[in-house]
């Protein structure tokens, strides 16, 4: 299991990410307009590198809702390996049951 300040760190980026989210896009986006003059591009790039480094959103680490592994993380369940196989085998997930044949 992730210690608990890992998940709750995780936690504080993605509000930071969701916070900075449309700033940081229209940043970018004066950044990369090649109608816009060198100056204003520039600006528009220095503005993006003051932002906070945890507000990008490539920062972020799925992680098991249950445990807060990062490793092996089924994004459609939001679990990890781990949990997703225990949990399957009881049948406590709708619609997944272990395969025989």
């Amino acid at each position: 299991m992730a210690r608990l300040a890992m998940r709750m760190k995780e936690v504080k980026r993605g509000k930071l990410v969701a916070q900075h989210a449309a700033k940081r896009a229209d940043l970018r986006n004066k950044s990369v307009n090649m109608k816009l003059s060198e100056e204003e591009r520039q600006a528009a790039r220095t503005a993006l590198q003051k932002l906070p480094k945890n507000s990008a959103p490539a920062r972020l680490r799925n992680r098991c809702k249950l445990t807060g592994r990062s490793r092996g993380y089924i994004g459609d369940f939001g679990l990890c390996r781990n949990e997703f196989r225990r949990l399957a085998s009881f049948g406590q997930i709708p619609g997944v049951t272990k395969s025989s044949w």
